[in-house]
């Protein structure tokens, strides 16, 4: 989503960055930045064990099932270990993982790896690890049951590649009703659940069968996926993903997942970690392990910590999301948006030269709102032909900052316009000339008490072979963690970003874009006439036209059958995501009633468009959802998703429970009443209700 003209795009140093280097502004914005903030004191923490990445102090949570697990044991060629739920065995000859659970079943952890290793040296066990090496692959071997989990670390000596961990049953032999069962948890946009023979997931139509995406960037949310059958699973985790991708083949009719990772001296990925954990089958497993590593490894930074820091992300609690166009920013528009009935909103408009007056803001702010600018640092152009003024840099940063590739050309930006730009050349040149700080100066000189940054935490990650700004893609999301770090903590706005993925939570309040599961035949939709142009300036087609998806986008985007929430499981208690702004609430009238009852299920608020045209119509739809969804949120929205579950077995009965049982939804996607609760309704249940508060959207 880049500026104005909507980029697709698409761990860890502890997986956030470098400590604050001060490369971004000199004393005397600082100072001005400083007087701006309403941070509240944050309070202090007494730390347990490893400390908080990025510098953020946390709390490392104890946990009962990090106890020493058994000594590994050798048997021929094969390493058992001991794991929560069971044990695994793993054929050093191949890396095949094969894991028994506590009632006896087998779970297919992975396959062979792709790749022909060689004959395997000798396993050494040390204490509760095990070694061994690939010579004629230069590859060293580490496994060890930590947690609960097998961790296993291959060290490579020189560069090159592996294919592995291998998901799913690659060569078709499962047996019975497990293998025709067995579904592929895959962390795209919020997250699928998808069955491993459905024809329709291993079509072409489907746009994952035939695919690669890298996991640190925003198609992935999250470093993980899941495999489950016959009531077992595994989940897969990938700590520091940067190197690594995630390839979807469709052989006999059967989906497979197979990791790929890159050893590169140069990128420093010549260490590759994955974890397995055997599950209980359910297709949120993945991202409760999730949740649950960041906690032990002190990478939680949840959303109560970030209010009690700055209580101004408290007014997100109970907000829907808009983007205001044309007249709809002005001081009358959004005073009426608040005489419509809605309490509380984010309000953001577009960097396109006509921001929100200082009046418009102030206003927006005594109604309780947050409001703020779309940003974006990501794109540099001929400042005589730049089609954004975002776009525009001083001096010669366009074309000295843009990014290199290895031929040293000019790696182009979205859309053939102008270039990427680096962030190491903005972080070594912020001492002498601070440009993104004199940037944000006028970007937000109106007081908005918000800001959203495009594509800074969607994670496409660029490797900068410029000879005088290199930097490996570890060290640009560093940069990028730094940033927005300042935009947040120092500067003290409640800060969003782009299709946030799961390293760049902790700097965050919100995200646009994460909720959607995006299948890349999108991009080439949005091109045709029937999405809509970039005109009339005062509401664009593109954000304003409601179109028709055409049916194999509808079900691989937003079909109830298939989308599990394995984002809000790992990071609901930590950031609030929302669907891309380009695909608002109106956007998509076939799919407005799923929406609105997954709205309510996950507990995420809806992104809208609102022009000066549709401000009434829209404004008054939106203040009924907004005043159903405002005590939900508040008293859920900084609580851990706790449950999900599917109650029918087509799927589309679903539950969702959050904290101790804080909030319960109960949502029906289906057409038939289901129990007392009728079809296209949702109820949802406080803690301290004495019956649910059912909503039941008129749409479709």
């Amino acid at each position: 989503m880049d500026q104005s003209k909507n980029a697709p795009q698409g761990k860890s140093d502890g997986g956030h960055g470098e400590p604050d280097r001060g490369r971004h502004r000199d004393a005397a914005v600082v100072g001005r930045r400083r007087r701006r903030r309403c941070l509240g004191m944050a309070v202090a923490l007494v730390v347990t064990g490893t400390t908080a990445s990025a510098g953020y102090a946390v709390v490392v949570a104890a946990d009962d099932k990090s106890a020493q697990a058994r000594p590994p044991e050798v048997h021929g060629g094969a390493v058992d270990f001991e794991v929560a739920g069971g044990t695994t065995t793993v054929d050093t000859g191949t890396l095949r993982v094969t894991g028994r659970a506590a009632g006896g079943a087998l779970v297919p952890v992975s396959a062979a790896a792709a790749d022909d290793l060689g004959r395997p040296g000798r396993v050494r066990v040390e204490g509760p690890r095990a070694r061994w090496s690939y010579p004629a692959k230069g590859l060293q071997v580490t496994v060890v049951s930590e947690a609960g989990r097998l961790r296993m670390t291959v060290r490579a000596e020189k560069d090159g590649t592996l294919a592995w961990p291998v998901t799913g049953d690659v060569n078709g032999k499962g047996r019975g009703a497990e293998a025709a069962n067995a579904s592929l948890q895959i962390p795209r946009g919020e997250g699928l659940s998808v069955p491993a023979t459905d024809r329709f997931w291993n079509s072409k139509a489907a746009g994952l069968a035939g695919t690669e995406a890298e996991l640190a960037t925003g198609s992935l949310t999250l470093p993980l996926w899941g495999y489950s059958a016959g009531g077992h699973g595994v989940s897969y985790l990938v700590p520091e993903s940067i190197g690594s991708s995630l390839a979807f083949a469709s052989t006999g009719g059967r989906l497979s997942a197979t990791a790929k990772h890159a050893f590169s001296r140069r990128e420093k990925t010549l260490g590759y970690t994955v974890t397995f954990a055997l599950t209980s089958g359910s297709p949120i497993a993945p991202g409760r392990d999730y949740h649950r590593w960041l906690r032990q490894h002190g990478e939680l930074r949840t959303l109560k910590r970030k209010i009690t820091e700055n209580p101004e992300i408290k007014k997100l609690l109970g907000a829907q999301h808009a983007y205001l166009w044309g007249g709809a920013r002005g001081t009358k528009a959004v005073e009426r948006l608040r005489k419509l009935g809605n309490t509380r909103l984010w309000l953001g408009y577009d960097a396109d030269g006509s921001p929100m007056s200082e009046e418009a803001v102030a206003q927006a702010e005594r109604q309780g709102y947050l409001v703020g600018p779309y940003d974006t640092y990501a794109n540099g152009q001929d400042p005589e032909s730049a089609d954004t003024p975002v776009s525009k840099w001083p001096d010669k940063v366009y074309p000295d900052f843009c990014v290199r590739d290895w031929k040293g050309e000019i790696k182009t930006g979205f859309g053939g316009r102008g270039c990427y730009l680096s962030s190491e050349a903005f972080a070594k040149s912020a001492a002498a000339h601070p440009y993104l700080a004199r940037h944000v100066e006028e970007m937000t000189e109106n007081g908005v008490n918000s800001v959203f940054l495009d594509v800074d935490a969607a994670g496409e990650l660029f490797a900068d072979f410029s000879e005088n700004h290199p930097m490996t893609k570890k060290q640009d999301r560093a940069n990028r963690m730094e940033r927005m770090r300042t935009l947040a903590d120092e500067d003290g706005f409640v800060l969003g970003s782009e299709s946030a993925v799961s390293w760049s939570a902790p700097a965050l309040a919100f995200s646009h874009g994460s909720q959607t599961p995006v299948n890349d035949t999108l991009w080439p939709y949005q091109k045709e006439k029937e999405w809509g142009a970039y005109y009339p300036d005062d509401a664009p087609g593109f954000f304003f036209k409601p179109t028709t998806l055409p049916a194999s986008l509808a079900k691989s985007m937003y079909d109830p059958a298939y989308r599990v929430p394995l984002y809000q499981t790992a990071l609901h208690d930590s950031l609030i995501s929302t669907d891309r702004w380009e695909m608002p609430y109106n956007k998509f009238p076939a799919q407005k009633k799923d929406r609105a009852l997954m709205s309510v299920l996950y507990n995420t608020p809806l992104n809208f468009v609102l022009g000066e045209k549709n401000l009434e119509t829209t404004g008054k739809e939106m203040a009924v959802l907004q005043r159903y969804f405002a005590p939900l949120h508040k008293a859920a929205g900084t609580e851990r998703m706790t449950d999900f579950r599917r109650l029918t077995k087509d799927h589309m009965v679903q539950r969702s429970v959050f904290g101790d049982g804080a909030l319960t939804v109960t949502a029906n996607f289906g057409t038939k009443r289901h129990g007392s609760l009728p079809a296209g309704c949702v109820d949802a249940e406080l803690k301290a209700d004495p019956q649910p508060r059912r909503l039941c959207p008129a749409y479709g």
